[in-house]
């Protein structure tokens, strides 16, 4: 393990000057339309990358012209999300099994045998669930303030935990602390090391997505189903202790939601896990994107990318 409080490198072995052309598409999965983003050489080695909330795939825009030289990277919109379609409720079951279901039906429509995963919040519990379900096709994990224990889980969960325990009471509440105007601008700077940094656009764009007809609802039902997530965490625990997928750990350790402790206990389970605190907080391609991006180059290089020959 690499516990490294204050990485500050600049992104080197990324290349910038070949990257490829980012093409925005859609796929039909079962009647609903998912977006998704699409760069690099079709025979690469695949990177899917699974956002968090209340985000997109737009969240690792900075990401493509750093890596798609060597590898493919695909970002799908979850259902609900960006501009994937967005079905009421009535309509389609807003549950984690149901997204992962969604996003791993995409993953075969593109013939995608093998890939990595990189998870970020959301992202994190919709892969895990796309991992177990068959171990032999995930190549390695990148985990960014994703969680899969307990401890990981800040005090500024108790009321969405109290919302699990009585949705009626607390429903306003979690209203207010997720789909506000004030909380998507504190989504991106609360603990941001440099805000200045941080492009308003970000934050802006959430909340234009979060105050779209309907969404409120779809976004309360993900929310109270997200208790079924810490449910799972032994299962995935169990899974990473028997398959060992080789695993980068890029975490930003302002997290307010997602703690330090939650980043270091993926070494309980993975005897060589990577583990790097970084100077940032829950989005932490916002400000380190660079840094981040070199990591992966260099961690995909070694445990992904097929080897030179001689």
């Amino acid at each position: 393990m690499n516990a490294d409080m204050s990485l500050e490198r600049h992104p080197g072995s990324a290349s910038v000057d070949r990257a490829w052309p980012v093409q925005h598409r859609f796929a039909d999965v079962e009647g609903t339309r998912l977006f998704y983003r699409d760069a690099g050489p079709r025979h690469a080695p695949v990177l899917v990358l699974l956002h968090g909330f209340p985000s997109s795939s737009r969240m690792f825009a900075p990401l493509f012209p750093l890596l798609s030289s060597k590898y493919r990277l695909i970002a799908p919109d979850f259902p609900g999300f960006g501009h994937s379609d967005a079905p009421s409720p009535e309509r389609f079951a807003y549950t984690f099994d149901h997204l992962a279901h969604c996003v791993g039906r995409l993953r075969d429509q593109l013939n995608i045998v093998s890939c990595a995963l990189y998870l970020q919040d959301y992202g994190g519990p919709i892969g895990f669930r796309i991992a177990i379900h068959n171990p032999a096709r995930i190549t390695a994990m990148v985990i960014q303030n994703a969680v899969v224990h307990v401890e990981g889980l800040s005090g500024a969960w108790a009321i969405r935990k109290a919302f699990w325990q009585d949705r009626p009471a607390h429903e306003g509440k979690i209203r207010e602390a997720m789909l506000s105007a004030t909380a998507a601008r504190q989504r991106h700077l609360a603990g941001a090391a440099k805000p200045e940094r941080v492009d308003p656009d970000t934050w802006n764009d959430e909340f234009a997505f979060l105050t779209r007809p309907g969404t409120a609802e779809i976004q309360l039902e993900l929310a109270f189903d997200y208790q079924s997530n810490v449910a799972a965490y032994p299962l995935w625990q169990a899974y990473l202790r028997e398959h060992q997928p080789p695993t980068l750990v890029a975490w930003g350790r302002h997290d307010p939601l997602f703690t330090v402790p939650g980043a270091l206990a993926y070494a309980r389970e993975l005897h060589d896990a990577e583990i790097h605190l970084l100077n940032a907080s829950h989005f932490a391609l916002d400000e380190k994107a660079g840094v981040i991006a070199e990591l992966m180059d260099r961690f995909l290089d070694e445990h992904v990318l097929p080897p030179t020959s001689p």
